[in-house]
């Protein structure tokens, strides 16, 4: 047998450093085996879905240095590799649950689907759904269904028992059946949920491991139940430890830049960033902090990956970051990375048409653009203060602006404006006053080129980034106060 392994990311957002850390480890078990490992794009969220963010995922894995046999870009046997594009394969699997019982058609509305979960959780009982259309009968759904009556496909889960499976890590792991929800398969607009897909594409694709976070793991029931229900061999499961923050919690960009992009704008160097994350609840066998992508494939023994949950750490990553500049790098090779990294004609030529209206002489450049290629900027809770705005209200304008940014898909300044301004009139401030510290956080200055124009040149991470180190900077956000802010924010109009 082949040893098949794959990554599968959802492109509906920044190439998450998770993303990155979980293919890295299914790359090195297939290639210690011998073996191969694909790449597919699970895009069933159609809302959410974007070819650019596909496109910056691939880029940003490719940057990293990591490379796959199968996929959306290279191609192979077993495509196509995304699911939007095999929307005809699910549908024929669904009907194939359907008509072996192993599935059925749910009529339910949201409205009493939303009653249903206050009336469970007013009773502080299990949530889930309640079976209320499993025992409708076959032909009557069909013929509904034939009507055009809305619905959902979702799978049939015994509810006394257990079940029992193996992890390679962990060993044997049992789920009681009554944790596991009648899952929906194929929803109203005919697309699959993650678990139908997932299932279905992994089969196809002749995938032998299945190599992902521990988030999966009270799904795994699911998964196994429908390779039972289709008379297929279960792959081999494999539930990696969750990245965390330095306090333990789970990795979260509240706490930890989590976009691959942010690390690259940072002048991070991939090497660097692959081997940090390849430390990830892994070593070496003579224990070494440094070593490259070569090194760690040749030595790889997934039985090595420890459970205990891996801290990342900006901290420590920029201390091996500096190690491998200084070690590895040749003064003429720095200066390419520097090049390469920010120092190019396209960056200046981006940046030109606006610096040169502020320009006198030639020097003027450095203090207009230094912004530009610096991480988070030297300024302090008293600028963002100095910008005429009081406190709470200044935290109210940096956190919802930065929640209304974190929706916007395609990064353009008319975006970027259009976002920034329904916030301000939102809140009854005027445009000029509002952006008065976003300036700040963005710039470290109000002399700068226009805001939404350094955005759009710093791209979203950087943006995003900068803005939540202000809100830190003014004390941070607690939990309750955050809840509050949520609530209020979901109500401007």
């Amino acid at each position: 047998m082949t040893v098949r392994t794959r990554i599968a990311p959802s492109p509906t957002g920044d190439p998450h450093v998770g993303t990155a850390y979980v293919a890295l480890f299914n790359m090195a078990f297939a290639r210690s085996q011998g073996g191969e490992f694909l790449l597919r794009i699970e895009d069933t969220d159609q809302a959410r879905s974007t070819p650019e963010s596909e496109k910056t995922i691939l880029d940003a894995l490719h940057w990293l240095g990591l490379e796959w046999d199968e996929g959306p870009d290279n191609g192979g046997p077993k495509g196509p590799y995304r699911q939007s594009e095999r929307s005809e394969i699910y549908r024929k699997h669904a009907d194939q649950l359907l008509d072996s019982g192993h599935a059925f058609r749910c009529f339910c509305t949201p409205e009493r689907l939303d009653e249903l979960r206050a009336t469970q959780m007013e009773n502080k009982q299990q949530l889930g759904y309640d079976g209320h259309c499993m025992h409708l009968d076959q032909a009557e759904a069909a013929s509904r269904a034939a009507q055009g009556e809305s619905h959902v496909v979702r799978m049939r889960v015994p509810r006394e028992g257990q079940c029992t499976f193996n992890d390679m890590l962990r060993g044997e792991i049992s789920i009681d059946w009554a944790q596991i929800d009648l899952q929906i398969l194929l929803k109203a607009d005919g697309m699959p949920t993650y678990h139908l897909a997932n299932v279905v594409d992994d089969h196809l694709m002749e995938v032998s491991h299945v190599i992902r976070g521990e988030e999966w793991i009270n799904s795994a029931p699911k998964h196994i139940l429908l390779y039972q229900y289709f008379g297929w061999d279960t792959p081999v499961f494999c539930h990696l430890p969750l990245l965390r923050n330095v306090d333990k919690s789970k990795l979260s960009k509240r706490k930890n830049p989590t976009s691959i992009l942010y690390y690259q704008r940072m002048g991070y160097l991939p090497e660097a960033l692959l081997n940090y994350l390849g430390r990830m609840g892994w070593s070496m066998p003579d224990e070494r902090e440094k070593f490259n992508l070569q090194e760690m494939l040749a030595e790889f023994d997934i039985q090595r990956v420890s459970l205990g949950g891996p801290v990342f750490d900006v901290e420590k990553l920029s201390w091996l970051n500096g190690l491998w500049i200084r070690e590895e790098l040749t003064d003429e090779q720095l200066a390419d990375r520097l090049h390469d990294w920010a120092l190019n004609r396209d960056v200046l030529m981006a940046f030109l048409p606006f610096a040169k209206q502020r320009m006198e002489t030639l020097s003027d450049i450095a203090p207009l653009g230094n912004y530009l290629v610096s991480g988070m900027l030297p300024i302090t809770a008293e600028q963002l203060k100095s910008a005429g705005i009081d406190e709470e209200p200044l935290m109210e304008v940096l956190q919802y602006s930065l929640w209304r940014l974190e929706s916007v898909q395609n990064w353009q300044r008319d975006a970027i404006f259009e976002a920034l301004k329904y916030v301000a009139d939102a809140m009854g401030i005027k445009l000029k006053a509002f952006l008065a510290p976003l300036f700040i956080a963005i710039a470290g200055s109000s002399a700068s080129i226009s805001v939404m124009d350094s955005m759009n040149l710093l791209g979203a991470d950087m943006s995003r980034a900068r803005l939540r180190y202000a809100i830190e900077l003014l004390g941070g956000i607690g939990k309750k106060k955050l809840k509050k802010m949520e609530k209020a924010y979901q109500q401007l109009s």
